[in-house]
This record gives C-alpha cells, sequence and structure tokens, in this order.
C-alpha cells in the first residue's frame, strides 16, 4: 500500500505540475506587462526563478515526498539514498508518465485558444544526435546539482529551494537550443503523448535513454565522491 500511495502522490504531483509549468510562459508575460517590465532583458529569468522558488516551496508542503521526474527518483536510488526499491520504481515511473500525459492533455483541452500559442513542452531543436548529447550533458548536469544541494547544501529548506531553481533555470537556458530542454523523461513523455510523437524513436533516445543516462552516471559521480553510510552491522550477545 505504502509503493501504491507514493505513485499516486507522483501521479497527480506530476500531473499538476506539466498543468503549472506549461503556463509560467504566460505567468511571466502578465507580470512583466503588469509591472511595466518591458525592455528589461534580465527581468523574464528573475521572474521565472522566482516563480519555480515559490511553486516548488509550496508543492513540497502539499506533496511531501512525492517525485515528478523518473530520472530524479532513479538517481537517488543509485546514490544509495534509502527510499525506494526496484519494484518501487518500477511502480512510480509510469504512474509519473501518466501523470504528465494527463496533465499535459488537461491543459491543452482547458486553456482559452488565445493562449494556446503560448503553451508548449520540450521539442528537438537540432539534428536527433546533437539533441542525445545535449539531454545527456543536461540530465547530468541537473541530477549532480540536486544531489548535492539536497544532500550536501544548506540545511535550510528554503535555501535549497532557491539553489534548485537557480539550477534548474540555468540549465533550462542553457539547453533551450538544443532540446527544450527537458531533463524529464515523464515531462518529455506527456507532451510527446499528446502530439503523437511518444512512441518514436527519436523521442525513446533523446528524452528516455539519453536523460537515464546521464542521471544515472551523475548519480554514480557522487557516490563515488561522498559514499553512503555503511549500515552498522548488530551485535551478537555472547551466551
Amino acid at each position: 500500500m505504502g509503493v501504491v500511495k507514493s505513485a499516486i502522490g507522483d501521479m497527480l504531483m506530476t500531473f499538476s505540475w506539466v498543468v503549472l509549468s506549461s503556463t509560467f510562459g504566460i505567468q511571466t508575460a502578465a507580470i512583466i506587462s503588469a509591472g511595466d517590465l518591458q525592455g528589461i532583458t534580465w527581468a523574464p529569468l528573475v521572474i521565472l526563478t522566482l516563480m519555480i522558488f515559490v511553486y516548488v516551496s509550496i508543492f513540497t508542503v502539499i506533496f511531501g515526498g512525492a517525485s515528478f521526474n523518473p530520472t530524479g527518483s532513479a538517481a537517488f536510488y543509485v546514490a544509495g539514498i534509502p527510499g525506494d526499491t526496484l519494484f518501487s520504481l518500477a511502480i512510480r515511473l509510469p504512474a509519473q508518465a501518466v501523470g504528465a500525459a494527463g496533465g499535459a492533455l488537461a491543459i491543452m483541452e482547458f486553456i482559452p485558444e488565445k493562449y494556446k500559442h503560448m503553451i508548449s513542452g520540450p521539442s528537438l531543436q537540432v539534428d536527433v544526435h546533437t539533441g542525445a548529447i545535449a539531454e545527456t550533458v543536461l540530465s547530468f548536469g541537473i541530477t549532480f546539482a540536486v544531489l548535492l544541494i539536497i544532500l550536501r547544501g544548506p540545511r535550510r529548506l528554503l535555501a535549497k529551494t532557491f539553489l534548485l531553481a537557480l539550477a534548474t533555470i540555468s540549465f533550462v537556458v542553457a539547453g533551450s537550443k538544443y532540446t527544450g530542454p527537458a531533463m524529464n523523461p515523464a515531462i518529455a513523455f506527456g507532451w510527446a503523448y499528446m502530439y503523437s510523437s511518444h512512441n518514436t524513436w527519436d523521442h525513446v533516445y533523446v528524452y528516455w535513454i539519453s536523460s537515464f543516462v546521464g542521471a544515472l552516471s551523475a548519480a554514480l559521480l557522487f557516490r563515488s565522491i561522498f559514499p553512503p553510510p555503511r549500515p552498522q552491522k548488530k551485535k551478537q550477545k555472547k551466551a
């Protein structure tokens, strides 16, 4: 039952994040217009960073230990962090993909027509091999940064969340001209399902295989630098 609850939490969180994050462009444009910030080049990045910080903080309170990124869940397992097993990952990861597909379908169904051109997900901007390399490097970088921030970063939760927001924006900007970027197979799957490209080799190669290769490589490197503590053996009592 614990695994099922975790999977349901993951599905709901991923659904909610896809719906919310797809409107970041709309929200940013509205804030810039309301604050008369047009022409200020750094304004969109600052606004987006603060939005991610606020929303991730809210999601942490609402969903607790749920996750919306399959590579993140797998990376924590490979890094030796207690919590998941191969069985629980086999249940949670598909739930995240289902939640993402539901979120993409829902937002495109209910968003007003005038805003639909501002809604989009990750998409390949280069040839497939370049995209795969980019997604591998980006997934490696964001995964190592997340592990470092969460496990070795500041103790205060708000400080961790702010650093995560900064790291996310940095890698999104770096990968925007290559793969979108996704750095999250579930979210990439959700939007690919929306456009019926979820079962193509390009999608699987770039957004699943490459993302997992990058994320798990980062987890292995992190584990080699910061080995998890070994469980202490119980001393047998002498008769």
